[in-house]
């Protein structure tokens, strides 16, 4: 008896560890950035972390979702380079005679929605893993975006499209507000709705939380959708700030979305995190890149310090007193 009490207490003190250290790492992480490098903690870095951390933080929104619902999602980067596409050829560009304006976002977001849903119902349908149904989305959107653009960069000419990147809200560029408001959407939705609390039920247990009443095929399309909506957000974005749409506009962004969401605390295995966690995790991930570059780190170590980033962040987020198999 006294041996399962002292188990549950280490279990419970480790539960709060895992809970708050990617918090503790953050701050960590500024302190000695700021050390090394006092520019670190300049106005003007600040506002280009932010501005960097935009993209990643819509993207992971979605992924949070998916994620915590014990499922992943690689379509990220077919998504995007769609909703980018969409955007750019419905918008005033140097490709063709559109100009829809404000049309072209909701176009975009749209598009990118309807593949999410598109995830959902493949997976609950043909009952095939979350894995395989969003890779071959992956490279069906990649597929009809380089076709559409005819592989090559088509550039975004609306102005009011383009203030996104390049007009500025308290000294913060829009797409920072937009992210921001992306990342309170997503917080409403995880702690204010009941699919917020279906999609984190399935992850703990689905045969459970069905059996509470909860319609799995319903929460995985929808939450699958949300996926997409976000990830819709996040091509306007890119688009925006790059000032065009090509090929390659969604390359890495699949690894720095579900770094930060790992790195966050949500559990690869879902049922626990949440966007809050997310929210830190990208902040780690930006503010990592940002301070390798100010001391100088050479890209090839960079990429080794991400790579043990999220290897770290996987092995401190699991369970292992509840844990028995890993396969």
């Amino acid at each position: 008896m006294e041996a399962f009490v002292a188990r549950s207490f280490r279990g419970a003190a480790l539960g709060r560890w895992r809970a708050f250290a990617p918090l503790v790492v953050l701050i960590v992480l500024c302190i000695l950035i700021s050390i090394a490098n006092p520019n670190f903690i300049e106005p003007r870095n600040l506002v280009r972390i932010a501005n960097s951390a935009a993209v990643p933080l819509t993207l992971a929104m979605g992924m949070t979702f998916i994620i915590l619902m014990g499922s992943i999602d690689l379509s990220v980067e077919g998504t995007l380079s769609v909703a980018a596409m969409v955007l750019v050829l419905l918008a005033a560009n140097d490709s063709n005679a559109h100009d829809y304006g404000w049309l072209a976002v909701l176009a975009s977001v749209a598009a990118a929605t309807v593949m999410g849903l598109a995830n959902g119902i493949l997976q609950t349908t043909l009952r095939i893993p979350s894995f395989m149904a969003t890779l071959g989305m992956w490279f069906i959107g990649l597929g009809i975006s380089v076709y559409m653009l005819g592989g090559s960069a088509v550039r975004l000419m609306d102005p009011e499209l383009r203030a996104l990147a390049l007009s500025r809200f308290l000294g913060f560029p829009l797409a920072v507000w937009v992210a921001l408001a992306a990342f309170a959407v997503a917080a409403v939705i995880q702690y204010h709705t009941r699919l917020g609390r279906h999609i984190v039920a399935l992850g703990g247990g689905e045969d459970v939380a069905e059996l509470s009443g909860v319609n799995p095929k319903r929460v995985r399309i929808a939450a699958f959708g949300l996926a997409g909506f976000f990830f819709g957000v996040a091509g306007v974005l890119a688009a925006a700030q790059l000032g065009q749409s090509n090929a390659v506009i969604a390359d890495g962004r699949l690894f720095a979305a579900v770094t930060a969401v790992v790195v966050g605390g949500t559990a690869l295995t879902g049922g626990e995190g949440g966007v809050l966690n997310t929210l830190v995790g990208v902040l780690i991930v930006t503010v990592l890149a940002n301070g390798m570059i100010l001391l100088g780190i050479s890209p090839y170590i960079q990429q080794t310090v991400q790579g043990l980033l999220i290897i770290a962040a996987v092995a401190l987020s699991l369970d292992r007193i509840h844990l028995k198999i890993v396969k």
